[in-house]
């Protein structure tokens, strides 16, 4: 359905929007986070921005592709960002239209050009209509280089492709689609069945997720977390079916092996908390210390417990360095959701395939190692340690994993079907089903 540049009286005009986004879209180019740029939009601006920047970053390699054929001389770096954010807007896709009609968004870019650079407005002009005029061999062109197929950089291209010789193609595709809307209902207050029912009196349709945890609901469409009925009370939160399978796997999947009140539980790198709420809605008397080696970050957990009117021990330190923040006493479970390349989470992302360099997956996976021979020794015997990271490179996950177990010869790994191993982002997920699960990896294992 196409929009005016103002398509409600509080729509702000587009081209400020387009504006924000290619602002958003050169800071990611020279290495900064999405969210932090977002983060300095004037809140008025931050949805239809972030929707801007999130299309245009999911196609980014292809417009760099069509911008070198149209234009070889790349223009100055403000210039080019907004010429980028066009083209990824005007990107035909047919399982995802376009909200404004092509005229709209070359009239807007064009505003949005001669209040950043007012020079270039002609240059952006006539390079978009040259690109609206032969956009069916220009996207064809574009289709037949990695960058311009695939909108990830030619080293995960490969990377994924060495790892995942039959579906690394597919995960691509998969990181360039909108992922869904996903909650968690909290297990002591309502089931998922009587959320999805309260939903549905609100106008908003949704369905219960197969997930072995259970409290899981994936919404038809996005909302708004303001929408939701009991959302600032703690009744729900937003958390992908993916991550709701730690805490299960921490307290235990079944009756006998459950985690009882008092147990003394760490999660070690927990910001920004959903993993640790979690944890206490399936058992509220646990011993909970949240450690998180960002200070300000560890708020973040702090919020969400508040909202969930829960409580843990915070403490902010680097779970590596034992001495200064472990009280001596073992552990009767940890969770260690270990820092990662966020490989798996690239469509919720879409930053991250542009932020990374091939260096940094195996500087992640010996900060990853570090944690986990650190944390070891903190865990009583018959304890269970979780290991996760939201990430499909298998550096992160199988073989690290296989690395610690030939380290430690009293740690037995535990296979639960669906819930350990690699899941990775695909319509033939047995969990969730089509496309419903971020990529994340789980490995359950116990001291002997």
């Amino acid at each position: 359905m196409s929009q005016s540049p103002h398509a409600t009286p509080a729509s702000a005009p587009l081209h400020r929007l387009l504006s924000q986004a290619a602002d958003a879209v050169q800071g990611v180019r020279e290495g900064r986070s999405l969210t932090e740029l977002l983060a300095r939009v004037p809140a008025e601006l931050r949805p239809g921005t972030q929707a801007l920047a999130f299309t245009a970053l999911r196609r980014l390699g292809s417009a760099e592709v069509v911008r070198q054929q149209l234009a070889p001389k790349a223009p100055p770096a403000r210039v080019d960002a907004l010429l980028l954010t066009a083209l990824a807007l005007l990107w035909p896709d047919p399982d995802h239209p376009p909200a404004y009609t092509d005229h709209t968004l070359v009239d807007q870019a064009v505003t949005a050009a001669k209040q950043r650079s007012p020079a270039s407005a002609a240059f952006i002009n006539a390079v978009l209509r040259r690109f609206l005029r032969e956009r069916e061999a220009q996207v064809a062109a574009a289709g037949r280089s990695p960058l311009g197929a695939y909108n990830h950089p030619a080293w995960w291209v490969e990377k994924l492709r060495r790892d995942w010789p039959a579906e690394w193609q597919d995960l691509l595709l998969a990181n360039n689609r909108p992922p869904p809307m996903t909650l968690r209902v909290h297990a002591q207050r309502a089931s998922a069945a009587g959320y999805v029912e309260r939903l549905a009196g609100v106008g908003i349709g949704a369905r219960v997720l197969g997930v072995p945890a259970a409290q899981a609901v994936v919404l038809d469409r996005p909302v708004p977390v303001s929408a939701l009925p009991g959302f600032a009370e703690g009744l729900v939160s937003v958390q992908d079916a993916a991550a709701q399978l730690a805490a299960p796997l921490v307290v235990g999947l079944g009756p006998d092996r459950q985690l009882g009140p008092g147990a003394r539980v760490l999660d070690a790198c927990a910001a920004p908390g959903g993993k640790t709420a979690h944890l206490l809605e399936l058992q509220p008397g646990l011993q909970l210390t949240a450690l998180d080696a960002d200070a300000q970050r560890l708020t973040r957990v702090q919020d969400n417990l508040h909202r969930l009117q829960q409580q843990a021990t915070l403490k902010a330190a680097d779970a590596r360095q034992t001495a200064t923040w472990w009280d001596g006493q073992a552990f009767d479970a940890i969770l260690l959701d270990a820092p990662c390349s966020a490989s798996g989470i690239v469509r919720r992302h879409p930053d991250v395939r542009w932020l990374r360099r091939p260096d940094d997956i195996s500087a992640l996976a010996q900060v990853q190692a570090e944690l986990l021979d650190a944390l070891w020794p903190l865990l009583a015997p018959g304890g269970r340690l979780v290991y996760a990271t939201c990430s499909v490179f298998k550096a992160e996950g199988q073989t690290q994993l296989d690395a610690f177990l030939q380290r430690q010869p009293d740690a037995l790994p535990t296979a639960v079907p669906g819930f350990t191993g690699h899941l990775l982002p695909l319509a033939d997920n047995a969990v969730s089903g089509p496309s419903l699960l971020d990529g994340f990896f789980y490995a359950l294992i116990h001291k002997t």
